[in-house]
């Protein structure tokens, strides 16, 4: 049985030449070259940084975002509603103390694997807009930086975000009246939004048997659940070059398979998440679903013309 991780932030001393979402570091193909001396002594000591493979770097270093649309189907208030999902990945240099991307290369950079996951669909008349950002340093031996949602739709928009300190470090903001603005700090235990960053770096270090997690922000919003950690059970299983990792969570009634291929670069393929949908009574146990339509390696920050509207269409978005 793998064992969770708990750790306390590093400040990593790192030159990265290339980022992405291009502020004012500059693009390059060069490989990247990293410092292993830990610039400042914390509390606790982390778990030694794993090396990156020639055919990561080559993959995620290359000036490009990966960018793949799902075909998406969500559980909400009891009925299935069509849309669609965009997963973006991309690596990035991020400020361990600021927590944010950084605008120039310096030492205390951390390499980070970013997610972008979005969501898109209707619940009637109105529109629902989900996007959750995910930070987590490619050396897969610590927890995320930080990781945020935000949601809008007609009733109201809601933010909410986790930052990784000596404990995690809570804030959320919300039009409802029992959640209204909230600030307050969680012990460590892994985090669900961070097992979609583990899958694409190193899917043989999930962790699986028993342990406690804290679901994803974006279920904690849309069940109203308390934001703590919760005991699950999670399994990895392989069959003709696909990997499906399952997690289970007894108290929530909710379990969360993320379909994978097995070799690098470890594409996510597929997803689905059983849970109760809707409220009292009329609550039933429902799945989203999501499945792969296309995908895409670019560097998309730059595409921003009418003319690469294009580019859409060959998401089939």
């Amino acid at each position: 049985m793998k064992k969770p991780f708990t750790f306390f932030l590093p400040v990593l001393s790192a030159f990265i030449i290339l980022a992405s979402c291009k502020g004012k570091v500059e693009d390059s193909g060069e490989e990247i070259a990293l410092n292993d001396e830990i610039a400042v002594e914390m509390a606790q000591p982390t778990l030694p940084k794993k090396p990156l493979s020639q055919e990561f770097k080559k993959y995620w270093y290359a000036g490009n975002a990966e960018i793949t649309s799902y075909e998406l189907e969500q559980a909400r208030y009891g009925e299935l509603r069509k849309g669609t999902s965009v997963l973006i990945y991309v690596t990035e240099p991020f400020l361990p103390e600021k927590q944010v991307k950084a605008d120039q290369n310096n030492s205390s950079n951390v390499p980070v694997l970013k997610l972008n996951a979005t969501k898109k669909y209707l619940t009637g008349i109105y529109p629902y807009s989900v996007m959750s950002s995910t930070f987590y340093p490619v050396y897969d031996n610590q927890h995320a930086i930080k990781t945020s949602l935000s949601m809008q739709e007609w009733c109201g928009h809601v933010y909410s975000q986790i930052n990784n300190r000596d404990e995690f470090e809570f804030m959320s903001h919300s039009y409802f009246e029992s959640e209204a603005d909230q600030n307050f700090s969680l012990g460590k235990e892994i985090l669900e939004n961070e097992i979609w960053n583990k899958v694409r770096i190193n899917p043989s270090d999930l962790p699986i048997g028993d342990f406690k997690m804290i679901p994803s922000l974006e279920y904690i919003r849309l069940r109203h659940v308390e934001i703590k950690a919760y005991d699950v059970s999670a399994s990895l299983s392989e069959e003709n070059g696909i990997s499906t990792y399952s997690i289970n969570y007894p108290e929530l009634e909710r379990t969360l398979r993320i379909t994978f291929n097995s070799a690098f670069p470890y594409t996510i393929e597929s997803w689905s998440e059983e849970f109760q949908s809707g409220f009292g009574p009329n609550a039933k146990l429902m799945t989203t679903t999501a499945k792969k339509m296309q995908s895409l390696r670019t560097a998309y920050w730059g595409q921003n013309g009418n003319d690469d509207e294009v580019l859409r269409d060959s998401l089939g978005l």
